[in-house]
């Protein structure tokens, strides 16, 4: 079968023959046919496959008639990667290059002004990551009303970076009439629950089953030690012993990126660095440079794990055994895509044991163990020990042993090198006598305090005066000067007051009146006589 028997138009098939393509994938195969006829899709396919041209094909065909208005676009894709939306976008312009459609790339790290003139002009397609999209929406740029496919593309890994709350909201945002295309590498229940709420009476088009790797990728698993500078050690051997064209260097911490980049680079490889605390320009920058294979090695978190198409990738390394089992899926699918060979390797310490039968069930078979000249042989271990993202145990797993609470060794031994067995057992606590216990406490005698009166406030009067001329005669003719209160000693005190004590606030402490107004303090500027 080839792309002329699928239906689609001699523009979109002139442009998939310039692009060097002839035969379609088996999704592509069944896909396109049935984004044609305007049903709605359920497609589950591994990585490499073809998924991104299965939509965008017949997107075009469909889109060719009619026209866009101002900030009401008539297609939206949503992509979980700043980097997976980036590439459908490269996907319109090189396959609709020979028709007049629009687009708009909406993704974080760029500024809104440019993304805002593109939406005012009219977009046919839409493509974005759904945190700007959201962004858009609630700052009142981009109306939804007109959205008549809808494309939900890489949608576990949406599940696993959070965004299915999002994607929900948008979804509602959307007409309800409308043809909606879902596509994932996995279906874990999950997804198939958002494919049951979003889809309509799909076509369900399963080319292999979920989360199986690429036969054309060759796997291995290299046991080396959990010591970080001696597991960077063996990376460099296998680097070594590989005919690497490019690879991709997976590390499931951002800090470990930057710190296996710079040793790399101290070593005199050719190597970048790629992960999410990145700028978005440093990230195109550095993934294009690495296209174009102005660099061999790239090491990077999972942000490239999902849908980056690089041609003839030749090798993977896993430097870290993914926490995930699915993302051990997608990393390796960057590799043997479109037919191609490639090799995926993996570095396991003795601790990844749980992580490595996970993915191993995922896949349904073991991955098979290389050893490498100069590496000691590693068996896993038996003791199960909890672990982090970046693949490191836990505290008080290390050698050192460490103190308890009751400064007592972790490992069983005192500071005098006496193991629990060869300790003295603590004297026994004598018991408490009963009359001891109930006895009631002592009443301590003290010197009674003298009884003082409470003090009494003197109330305000008020003389009647004739009208004045002026505000604030009235001010000063209707209020009449307070006779000042005298200071008493209370009955918490210790003492009287001495004329030369600093004023002090009144608090919980002192149980006399309250002051009447302004009480003893008279304002200088209600005194003074007006101009």
């Amino acid at each position: 079968m080839t792309f002329t028997d699928l239906g689609l138009s001699a523009e979109v098939l002139r442009a998939v023959a310039d692009a060097g393509y002839e035969t379609p994938t088996p999704i592509q195969q069944k896909a396109i046919p049935t984004v044609l006829m305007g049903r709605d899709v359920l497609g589950c396919a591994q990585t490499g496959t073809g998924k991104t041209a299965s939509f965008t094909l017949p997107m075009i065909d469909i889109l060719a008639q009619g026209r866009a208005r101002a900030r009401m676009p008539r297609s939206l894709i949503l992509e979980p990667t700043r980097e997976l939306a980036t590439q459908v976008a490269e996907n319109f312009d090189i396959y609709g290059k020979y028709n007049k459609l629009n687009k708009a790339l909406l993704i974080g790290g760029v500024s809104y002004d440019d993304q805002e003139k593109a939406l005012d002009r009219g977009v046919d397609v839409l493509i974005a990551t759904p945190g700007r999209l959201l962004d858009h929406f609630e700052r009142g740029r981009i109306l939804l009303n007109d959205v008549s496919l809808l494309v939900i593309d890489e949608a576990d890994r949406m599940l696993d970076m959070g965004f299915i709350p999002d994607v929900e909201r948008i979804v509602s945002l959307l007409p309800k009439k409308r043809q909606t295309l879902f596509f994932s590498a996995t279906m874990p229940p999950e997804i198939k629950r958002l494919a049951d709420a979003f889809l309509s009476e799909p076509k369900e088009i399963t080319v292999s089953k979920p989360a199986s790797t690429a036969t054309t990728v060759t796997q291995g698993l290299v046991m080396v030690s959990g010591k970080d500078f001696e597991k960077r050690e063996a990376l460099r051997r296998i680097v070594n012993s590989e005919p690497v064209t490019n690879a991709l260097i997976f590390c499931n911490r951002k800090r470990d990126v930057d710190t296996l980049y710079k040793s790399l680079k101290r070593h005199g490889f050719s190597v970048g660095a790629l992960h999410g605390d990145m700028d978005q320009s440093s990230r195109t920058q550095t993934l294009e440079a690495f296209k174009r294979k102005e660099m061999t090695y790239l090491c990077c978190s999972d942000v490239a794990a999902r849908g980056i198409d690089i041609d003839d990738l030749s090798h993977v390394f896993n430097f870290d055994v993914p926490i995930h089992a699915e993302d051990y899926v997608h990393r390796i699918g960057r590799t043997g895509r479109a037919g191609r060979s490639g090799k995926a390797f993996t570095l396991a310490t003795s601790e990844d044991k749980k992580f490595v039968d996970s993915i191993e069930r995922l896949i349904g078979s073991p991955i098979p163990r290389v050893v490498i000249e100069g590496q000691p042989e590693i068996e896993f271990s038996t003791e199960e020990s909890p672990r982090g993202r970046g693949g490191r145990s836990g505290r008080g797993a290390g050698s050192g042993g460490g103190r308890g609470r009751n400064g007592s060794r972790r490992d069983g031994q005192n500071p005098a090198g006496q193991t629990r067995e060869h300790r003295q057992p603590r004297p026994e606590r004598q018991p408490r006598h009963e009359e001891t216990r109930h006895a009631e406490p002592q009443q301590v005698p003290h010197a009674a305090e003298p009884v003082r009166e409470a003090p009494v406030a003197v109330a305000p009067t008020y003389v009647p005066t004739t009208l004045p001329r002026h505000p604030y005669d009235a001010i000063r003719a209707h209020t009449a000067p307070v006779a000042p209160v005298a200071k008493v000693a209370h009955a918490n005190q210790s003492g009287p007051i001495r004329p030369d004590e600093p004023h002090r606030r009144r608090d919980e402490h002192e149980d006399g009146p309250a002051p009447v107004g302004l009480g003893d303090h008279m304002p200088a500027f209600l005194t003074r006589g007006g101009r």
